[in-house]
């Protein structure tokens, strides 16, 4: 069982599964199709399949991103710790192009955001380690990638530090051949 909840980009939707605690601990379902396609589908998008699963596992203070690309639909989750996530729309026709919206995942809210092609995608771990898990519609292409700076003035966007731990991608805003 999900709650989902609008948020203030259209398309990029909050979704709060279940958690059942006892004294073992604790249960979460983190997908069920049919569950979230009714979901995507009460949100406007018909169609999705999810083609591959991925996870990146980075310490303290590691930023990774602003990445998207404009094929790509992705469902973010935090499996262990906790990092803040930034998404912003990056389609240049859009009515909210360059606005942003920002979440903190944490392996206790179990927290779970739709990201809609088109946008992109960025983290900031705040625990001491966090596993980032993200389900994709399409295969990966770093050919199709955009990168938007972490700090991009123009962006204006808020972290909660001010020197993260950056790839080269990540500091001069592509990819390195």
């Amino acid at each position: 069982m999900i709650h989902v909840e609008d948020t203030k980009l259209d398309g990029v939707i909050l979704i709060k599964p279940k958690v059942f605690e006892d004294f073992r601990g604790s249960y979460t379902m983190t997908f069920n199709q049919k569950e979230y396609l009714e979901a995507l589908r009460n949100n406007g998008f018909e169609e999705i399949s999810f083609v591959e699963d991925d996870i990146s596992v980075s310490k303290k203070h590691v930023l990774r991103g602003i990445h998207g690309d404009y094929n790509t639909a992705k469902l973010i989750s935090c499996l262990d710790g906790e990092f803040y996530l930034v998404i912003v729309n990056n389609i240049p026709d859009h009515k909210q192009y360059r606005k942003w919206v920002s979440f903190n995942l944490s392996e206790n809210n179990r927290y779970q955001v739709f990201i809609p092609p088109g946008f992109g995608n960025g983290h900031l771990v705040l625990s001491d380690r966090a596993i980032f898990s993200y389900k994709q519609s399409s295969y990966y292409n770093p050919k199709g990638q955009f990168t938007l700076l972490w700090d991009d003035p123009q962006l204006n966007l808020r972290w909660p530090i001010n020197n993260p731990i950056l790839s080269k991608r990540d500091q001069i805003g592509h990819f390195i051949d």
